[in-house]
């Protein structure tokens, strides 16, 4: 699958916060710091940017961008991801067999379907909201940097978790993140987002090995990927 963003704007009455365009096979990253735009450009395309901005883009891909079918989210922080005094199992709308399978595809025991949020750790609930995303079939999974909460055992192991899923389910990553070493093996490209602009874009080995600008070095430099740790 393809996916084509000839451009998104996103501004508000009075500046501009988000102006890119992009277009990726399988798995794209978009790295910034706080406040670049990331998130912002996760809500336009989920059609949730808040009310008070205006959004205009041009998509071209093989798939519509339909919330809760096509296009599937997993968030920030897992622990706010579900409701407490819900089951795990009342949160799927897919049949109970199904989603015993989901649950064992993300390597979880299907018996944490009889359970509150609360009874689970960070990582099982993470792993949760993944298997409730690959149930409505996406064709586009979203990551808003869903490491962030998480140990870094749990953060490699949900990262390679993700990774076998895509390969399984056969979907599209769009991920963002500040941290630019959770990218490395999950996808092939990246684009460098920088006050709403994206200033960089190529393939992962290139960004990280060979960034040509100064704002990507930076970045890189100042501890967001250790290439020492790579050698």
């Amino acid at each position: 699958m393809s996916f084509t963003c000839k451009y998104l704007k996103i501004h508000s009455d009075t500046r501009t916060l988000v102006n890119i365009a992009f277009s990726f096979e399988h798995s794209f990253a978009l790295i910034g710091q706080s406040g670049s735009g990331k998130s912002l450009t996760l809500k336009a395309l989920l059609g949730m940017a808040p009310s008070s901005l205006h959004v205009t883009m041009d998509l071209d891909n093989s798939y519509p961008l339909i919330r809760g079918k096509t296009v599937a989210m997993v968030p920030q922080n897992p622990f706010t991801a579900l409701s407490p005094l819900t089951k795990i199992g009342k949160h799927f709308t897919c049949g109970f067999r199904e989603a015993q399978g989901y649950m064992e595809s993300v390597e979880l025991d299907k018996q944490l379907l009889d359970r509150f949020p609360s009874e689970l750790s960070g990582g099982q609930l993470q792993r949760v909201i993944i298997a409730l995303a690959l149930s409505i079939k996406p064709k586009l999974l979203l990551l808003d940097e869903p490491t962030t909460a998480l140990d870094e055992g749990t953060k490699a192991h949900i990262l390679k978790l993700i990774k076998r899923t895509q390969q399984e389910y056969n979907f599209d990553i769009f991920f963002v993140t500040h941290d630019v070493s959770t990218i490395e093996g999950l996808c092939d490209e990246v684009g460098i987002l920088q006050h709403g602009v994206m200033v960089e874009k190529g393939s992962t080995e290139a960004i990280l090995h060979s960034p040509c600008e100064d704002y990507t070095k930076a970045l890189l430099e100042a501890g967001f990927y250790k290439r020492s740790k790579r050698s």
